[in-house]
Formats: structure tokens, C-alpha cells, sequence
């Protein structure tokens, strides 16, 4: 009876007969680790001084200099309190301007997004594109350029230091209409809306009972945008605006900076009040993530 013969497996081209193959993992794999290594290092550039900013929160003045930088202090329940009782709690008031201009500002600019957007996606009239074009020259143009001209105009109305003067200007939001466009053309199908209107409903019932629940993923990401961008404006407030007690979060810390140049007392409170100011951005991001997760899970059109 013969027997099988089992074949040997050659040795590989380069390498002695019984020596330990070579385990180094292949170029590609080499390769594929460098998206990963570059996105580490960029989230720890971007996290680094966010890191700093909590830490030295918790230091008192005393700590602040004398201590390690990324060691945690002792002082933030007293730096807090300092920050509260500073010119009768006119940091909350700060506070309060900014959510008022953020949260205000941003909702405005979202309906205005979302209507410009849907009749530039659904409608075909002359100068369409025209429109579509300067919309697209105004995504380009940056805010220090219109800052001065924004300022002449309102001072021409008589609305420049009121609240009118920093909220009006953000309400058109160029880049947010241009989302909105692209969202609503993809989202909203050109079937479902001339079935509204084979059912006899009106163009604004068709926009607010079918092609905005549609366009809301696409309008919670331009809300989150824009409320970030109008929370961390700093020149048009600081051209508009003359008293304090209107100012947002950004100016005030500025000014309160200004003074720390003269009185190195106040740094902590900077730094205590540039913590707290990031908290509600966090807060917010974490909350509307969670809800347009929810609503790209749920699709647009239900089968």
C-alpha cells in the first residue's frame, strides 16, 4: 500500500531553511496607520489647551504660578465665587447676552436657512443660480470685511450698542443657506411635494408639514453651527457695542483680561470664566448629536 506523500513547503525567497520567519506586519498595514496617528495628534493639539484651561481653573493665583502646570489646584469653588461676586455677577450677565445672541441668532438664521434653502432646491424662477452664486460669494467673503460696512449701516438706523446690533447681522447665514439647499434637494423627493399639491395643499403647508420635518438632520447641523460661530464672535460685538453690560462672554473676558494686565488677581477669573464658558457648547453639542442621531436613524421617507 502506498502512502501520500505530504509536500513540504519551500522556504521563502531571502530567508535561510529554518530560521523564524520575518513577522513585521506588511507595508500596507504600515501604511493604513498613519490616518490614526495623524488624527491622534491632532485631537491632541486641539485638546491640549482645553486640558490646560480645566486644570488651571482650580488653581488659586497663588497656585497658578507656583505650581505644575497640569497639576490640579485647590481653588475653584473660591475662584468661582470670586468670578459671581466681580462687579455684582456681571459675568452671568455676559453669560446671558451670549445664550441670548447665540440661541436667538442661530434659531432666526435656521428658519431663514431652511425657507431659502427649501425655495432654491424646489422652485425654478429666473436668477435662481444668480442668487445661488452670490450666496456662495458671501460663503467666501470673510467677517472682518463686513464687520465695517455692517457697522455703517446700522449706525445710519441709529441700532448700533442695542442687542439689535449684533443679532441682525447674523441672521443670514450664507453658508447655512447653502446646506440647506443641498439637504432639501436631497431629502425632500420632487414626488412627495407635487402630491401635496395634487391634494390641494398650500406651498407653505407643504414646507411645514412635509419638507421641513424631512430637512430637520440637515437644519439641527446648521443650528449647531451657527450657534457655535455666533457664541465665539468677537469683532462685530466689539465694533457694535459700547456698554459692558451688553456685551457677550467673548468681550467681556476680553476686557477682564485688559484689566488682569494691571491687576494679575484677575487672571484666575479669566481662566475660570473661559471654563465655564466652553461648558454650555459642550453641553449643547452632546445634547443635538444624540437628537440628529436619532433623526438620521429615522430616515426622511417612511415605506
Amino acid at each position: 500500500m502506498s502512502s501520500l506523500a505530504v509536500p513540504q513547503a519551500e522556504p521563502r525567497a531571502g530567508s535561510a531553511p529554518g530560521t523564524v520567519q520575518d513577522r513585521r506586519p506588511p507595508l500596507r498595514r504600515r501604511i493604513a496607520l498613519v490616518p490614526t496617528v495623524t488624527l491622534l495628534l491632532g485631537a491632541l493639539y486641539c485638546l491640549l489647551p482645553v486640558a490646560w484651561v480645566v486644570i488651571a481653573a482650580t488653581k488659586s493665583g497663588r497656585e497658578l504660578f507656583s505650581t505644575f502646570t497640569f497639576l490640579p489646584g485647590t481653588g475653584f469653588a473660591d475662584n468661582v465665587r470670586d468670578l459671581t461676586a466681580y462687579r455684582d455677577g456681571v459675568y452671568w450677565q455676559w453669560m446671558a447676552n451670549s445664550a441670548l445672541y447665540a440661541g436667538l441668532g442661530a434659531l432666526l438664521s435656521t428658519c431663514v436657512s431652511a425657507v431659502s434653502g427649501y425655495a432654491l432646491a424646489t422652485y425654478r424662477f429666473c436668477g435662481r443660480e444668480t442668487i445661488f452664486n452670490v450666496l456662495l460669494a458671501g460663503v467666501l467673503m470673510p467677517p472682518v470685511i463686513l464687520a465695517v460696512p455692517q457697522y455703517l449701516l446700522l449706525a445710519k438706523a441709529d441700532l448700533t450698542d442695542s442687542y439689535l446690533s449684533v443679532l441682525l447681522p447674523q441672521i443670514l447665514f450664507p453658508y447655512g443657506v447653502y446646506l440647506a439647499r443641498i439637504y432639501a434637494a436631497a431629502a425632500v423627493p420632487a414626488d412627495v411635494v407635487e402630491a401635496g399639491r395634487m391634494d390641494g395643499a398650500s406651498e407653505w403647508r407643504i414646507f411645514t408639514r412635509i419638507a421641513l420635518p424631512m430637512m430637520i438632520p440637515g437644519m439641527v447641523t446648521v443650528f449647531l453651527f451657527q450657534f457655535v460661530a455666533i457664541w465665539n464672535n468677537f469683532l462685530l460685538p466689539y465694533i457694535m457695542l459700547s456698554d459692558d453690560e451688553k456685551f457677550p462672554i467673548t468681550l467681556g473676558l476680553f476686557t477682564l483680561l485688559e484689566q488682569g494686565a494691571n491687576t494679575p488677581a484677575l487672571y484666575t477669573l479669566v481662566i475660570t470664566g473661559a471654563f465655564l464658558a466652553v461648558l454650555p457648547l459642550v453641553a449643547l453639542f452632546l445634547v443635538i448629536q444624540r437628537f440628529w442621531s436619532l433623526d438620521l436613524l429615522s430616515g426622511a421617507v417612511k415605506s
